[in-house]
């Protein structure tokens, strides 16, 4: 089961991913204090799905509880809690299939559980090759109002239930959010491929989904403003859909890739992605294929490239290239953020939730 994957159990291999996986973590809204009594004891990252699988099973055992004594803040906190604790289980290139299946879909389980409990307008919105929550703004200010809709876009090995802190941060400035996953991500990683064309029609279906069933919702969207947010290959993703629906009036690419060379991954990246494509040769392809170059074109709406200064992916976002491909384009450049800025989130989730604000609201 291992032998195609030795490096999941190389020297020092537990150690890297956990100290390179702790700001996304934190980003994720992980408590790094419990981030680090949990994987404390790992000697080999194929120990890493179960681990991340108990602290979820016990935050989902505390949830249970909490409802029982008729606390349910508490229980639907703890619910999203299990759920982000599922979801880290399956980031590492599983050999276990099955295993990595049943982790993300716990995820999405814990996800529906909490969003039940601490905010019941949220809806589920599915089709064909996405599955997805559209949570809208509460309170009384959000009464009456017609809400633009960001729709968050995953990465490679992302799920809708990671970035809940950007989701948390568009709701308070007034947009409605759908975070979706879409084909070979989230509860379709192992039941369907990664395909930039088969994502970006995903994405449309889902935004005619939206259109279709809007009226239903005691809700009421403005479809008129849709903006795409992407993290990581979601970035790559997010501008591929800009690119190719007129429906999208402005488009955040966070930690993007630019190009991406297939010779510069690390094995880890090249697992990974060979698992979500399917196979070595559709992976290649799809590396092949990422260019924001060949796309910028097409891309005519309003642009931010977030980026970190200490980014160590390979082919991820550059304000030089990007600022002679996409002149419009706005750069907020971060120099001490890693890879999706999970050690900054101060100097760029604030500002990023006020661009898109701003482009929504005031366009």
């Amino acid at each position: 089961m291992t032998d195609h994957l030795p490096f999941l159990s190389a020297p020092g291999m537990a150690a890297g991913f956990t100290a390179e996986t702790r700001p996304r973590a934190h980003g994720a809204g992980i408590d790094l204090y419990e981030y680090d009594r949990v994987t404390a004891s790992l000697e080999s990252l194929l120990q890493w799905p179960d681990a991340c699988r108990a602290a979820a099973i016990r935050h989902r055992a505390a949830a249970e509880q909490a409802a029982a004594r008729g606390r349910i803040r508490t229980a639907g906190e703890r619910h999203r809690l299990a759920a982000r604790w599922f979801h880290l289980a399956a980031l590492i290139p599983d050999p276990d299939r099955a295993r990595a299946e049943d982790n993300e879909r716990e995820s999405d389980r814990s996800m529906e559980q909490a969003l039940a409990l601490l905010e019941p307008r949220a809806r589920r919105l599915s089709g064909d090759g996405f599955t997805g929550w559209l949570r809208t703004p509460t309170g009384v200010n959000a009464e009456g109002k017609r809400f633009p809709v960001a729709v968050v876009i995953p990465g490679m090995d992302s799920a809708k239930e990671e970035f809940h802190a950007l989701a948390d941060t568009l709701l308070a400035r007034g947009l409605a959010v759908l975070a979706i996953d879409g084909p070979g991500q989230g509860v379709f990683a192992t039941t369907s491929a990664l395909n930039a064309a088969d994502h970006r029609r995903a994405v449309s279906q889902a935004l005619d989904a939206l259109e279709e069933t809007a009226g239903t919702w005691e809700v009421d969207l403005d479809l008129g403003r849709i903006a795409v947010v992407g993290l990581s290959m979601g970035g790559y993703l997010a501008a591929a859909v800009a690119a190719h629906d007129s429906r999208i009036r402005a488009a955040a690419l966070i930690s993007g890739p630019y190009r991406l060379e297939w010779d510069a991954f690390v094995p880890f990246v090249t697992a990974t992605l060979t698992q979500r494509c399917g196979s070595p040769t559709a992976a290649r392809a799809f590396a092949d294929s990422v260019d924001l170059a060949a796309l910028a074109p097409r891309l005519h709406c309003p642009l931010l490239l977030v980026e970190g200064g200490e980014d160590r992916i390979p082919g991820v976002t550059n304000a030089e290239a990007l600022a002679a491909d996409l002149p419009h384009a706005e750069v907020l450049h971060v120099p001490h953020g890693n890879h999706l800025l999970g050690n900054a989130q101060s100097d760029w989730l604030p500002d990023t939730a006020d661009w898109l604000a701003d482009a929504l609201l005031t366009a």
